[in-house]
């Protein structure tokens, strides 16, 4: 596109009249119904999908910009190199600087580019300009090269295809090398900022051997709280970068030392909070403590920052002010983020299935963000092995208790290998966020079932061909494939109850359509409790023939009970879905609870909505809402024993509670299931004596099992 002159545009805006469209929009909108668009010969429905929404930071160019290039910003002024004649001013802009940098990077975490948070800084797109001031030099290289480290991690993890961290990086100066060296070189700024302190501490007779040292401001009286502020935020950022770099290693073996990482990031994020006392003095001074909406320690804007200073180098990204973090937020960002990734290195790498998908399931229930889930990932999967050592036929054979790790051949069968695959993109979905998590779950399933289905179906037919066979080799290996096979049945309805379970998580459901969500759990439910029943009669008794063979094999006693108590927690599950199926029911067939009918979706609208995915994935095999409706329609309280199925539910709770008294997470899951269960007992006991009451249903005990609140109206 040509530029325009003013004289051309002045002369173009003279020939054009403006007209007010608003009454011809609303008379549009008011023949329009639901549903339908506006559209010309020359705009159709593709182009109003790719419009841009106006004012949209995220999709909207704008055109303020407050230079045209990064070289006249550097001409103006606009960030000056040393920043101030005056140390003491100084020291301050830095501090300043390193705290809106950390604010910028936790922005660039929480979906903006870095264009306009962290490539706003003049310093950090030109670091080469700053090389006469070590500490702000070392610094903003060692941001650089920390930034690099997140955009590898999660390109490398690909978890970024459904997130708003934006990797792409549209021709800033990024790469390079020699960002390597700035770890030496920070190193050697908190050495003399150490020393510099040990001086501001010394007694008058070794302070004159420091004599030497240069101090960091003028006022002899705030010199050791500037070298104490600026010593935390030099050290946070190097064992941060240490932490991402020991963190990728392979097969989790800088994980001992990441953690030490972790722990000294914490306690330097700690000082750094106290720094802002110091910091912010002169705004404590003038009533000005606001600590939510400041994006330094001191409350000052820092100087060399500008959103808009990439517009002309990188097109595509969009220069409109964005809103950043709070300097507070930020912190508590990093302290959550540090949690996460303490808590997969403290993970025990465990070559078992089901402790490693529970492990998933409880992790994301902290909703970590997509650093700390891009590192769980790369842990998980690594070479197509768990872990990056444990290949996933031996994660198989040890799930259903089968010592096949010498046999090779069995390892590349081709029913082996797409199994293989299949489990790794779910560990690889189960890592994601939770709405693209739930979409891409709906979506394998389908997968998941036609693999199950030609798998079955071609190793009945062939153990039915092998039968007059006397390869005992043969035998066991159909015999192993035949045991995988069930188990296969098992994780295709975990992955089902996960797909219903999310759907709380995202509030998909409204409280009418709560009763065909609870059947649907229910039958999913009895089908993946009656499969988890079947391994562990199987586990046992391989564990008992192995234990006869050989006297001196000692049986994994702790992984048989773990796979009992889960199907004891299964079956606790199942009783509360089908009290909670059979009261919603029977309250809706009274007239105490609203029917899953509206003005725009019938009940079999709503049903195929949220279960499409389910249905063609078989899932239950025969027609689901016809088996509802059946099932539903007559119930009523006063003839049901509704309160069996919590009472049943109640004491499956109470039993299992010793069991899981050494992990605290699952003792509190199973601690809310027994209160729903005995809640929703007094519940059904109050609405059979007095039909009048009104009844809601909350989450207060447990996350995705409702209990039920009684009101008198």
């Amino acid at each position: 596109m040509q530029p325009i002159s003013e004289q051309e545009s002045s002369r173009n805006c003279d020939d054009h009249v403006w007209a007010d469209v608003s009454p011809l929009l609303s008379a549009a909108c008011t023949h329009l119904n639901d549903g339908e668009l506006i559209h010309g010969d020359n705009f159709n429905l593709f182009a109003a999908m790719s419009a841009l929404e106006i004012m949209d930071p995220k999709m909207d160019s704008g055109m303020v910009s407050a230079f045209y290039s990064i070289d006249e910003a550097i001409e103006s002024g606009f960030a000056p190199v040393p920043i101030s004649s005056d140390t003491s001013v100084n020291v301050e802009s830095i501090i300043d600087i390193m705290d809106h940098l950390l604010v910028c990077e936790a922005t660039w975490h929480t979906g903006h580019s870095l264009a306009q948070t962290v490539f706003s800084c003049l310093y950090v797109l030109r670091p080469e300009r700053t090389s006469s001031d070590p500490l702000l030099h070392s610094y903003c290289r060692v941001v650089r090269a920390t930034c690099r480290a997140v955009v590898s991690l999660v390109s490398e993890a690909r978890t970024n295809e459904e997130e708003d961290l934006l990797t792409m990086t549209y021709g800033l100066p990024f790469s390079g090398d020699e960002d390597a060296k700035g770890l030496s070189l920070l190193n050697a700024v908190e050495e003399t900022i150490c020393r510099q302190l040990r001086a501001c501490k010394a007694t008058s007779s070794k302070r004159k051997s420091l004599k030497e040292l240069e101090p960091l401001q003028t006022n002899p009286h705030l010199e050791e709280s500037f070298c104490k502020a600026l010593l935390c935020r030099l050290r946070f950022r190097k064992h941060f970068l240490h932490i991402l770099n020991c963190m990728k290693r392979p097969q989790g073996r800088g994980f001992e030392l990441a953690r030490k990482h972790i722990v000294s990031c914490l306690s330097e994020l700690d000082s750094v909070l106290e720094s802002a006392e110091f910091l912010s003095l002169d705004l404590v001074k003038n009533g000005e403590n606001e600590i939510d909406e400041r994006t330094t320690a001191s409350g000052r804007y820092p100087i060399g920052f500008d959103p808009t200073l990439n517009k002309r180098l990188s097109a595509p990204t969009p220069p409109r002010d964005i809103k950043l973090l709070s300097w507070k937020k930020a912190l508590d960002y990093y302290v959550k983020l540090l949690h996460n990734l303490d808590q997969i290195c403290a993970l025990s790498m465990e070559p078992d299935l089901d402790f490693v998908l529970q492990f998933v399931i409880q992790f994301q229930k902290s909703r970590p963000d997509l650093v700390s889930r891009a590192h769980l990932q790369l842990l998980l999967v690594q070479d197509g092995k768990l872990y990056g050592r444990d290949t996933f036929f031996d994660i198989f054979a040890r799930a259903v208790a089968l010592d096949v790790t010498k046999d090779h051949v069995l390892q590349k069968n081709e029913y082996i290998l797409q199994l293989s695959q299949l489990m790794i993109n779910l560990l690889k979905i189960l890592c994601a966020n939770t709405p693209w998590q739930r979409r891409k779950l709906g979506k394998i399933l389908n997968d998941w079932s036609i693999f199950n289905v030609q798998m079955g179906i071609n190793v009945s037919q062939a153990m039915q061909q092998d039968k007059s066979r006397t390869s005992k080799n043969g035998d066991k290996s159909l015999l192993i494939l035949n045991q995988i096979h069930g188990w296969l049945e098992e994780q295709i309805n975990w992955v089902a109850l996960r797909f219903l379970i999310l759907g709380f998580e995202l509030e998909l459901y409204s409280p009418s359509e709560f009763c065909m969500v609870y059947w649907y759990m229910y039958i999913t439910l009895c089908k993946l409790a009656e499969r988890a029943r079947v391994r562990v009669l199987i586990v046992v008794s391989t564990e008992e023939r192995k234990a006869k063979k050989n006297k001196n094999y000692h049986r994994n006693m702790a992984r048989e009970d773990r796979i009992s108590l889960w199907v004891l927690l299964l079956q606790c599950q199942t009783c509360l879905a089908q009290g909670l199926t059979v009261m919603l029911s029977a309250l809706r067939n009274q007239g105490m609870c609203l029917k899953s009918e509206g003005p725009f979706n019938t009940e079999s609208e709503k049903f195929t909505q949220h279960f499409e995915l389910l249905q063609k994935a078989s899932l239950p095999e025969y027609d689901a809402y016809e088996s509802f409706t059946k099932s539903t329609s007559h119930t009523r309280l006063d003839y049901l024993p509704v309160q069996e199925y919590f009472r049943n539910a109640q004491k499956i709770a109470r039993d299992i509670k010793v069991g899981f008294a050494k992990d605290p997470d699952k003792l509190a899951e199973v601690r809310g299931l027994e209160q729903v269960a005995e809640h929703n007992i007094v519940a059904v006991n109050l609405i059979s004596q007095d039909s009048s009451l009104k009844v809601s249903f909350e989450f207060t005990h447990h996350p995705y099992f409702a209990t039920a609140v009684v009101r008198r109206s």
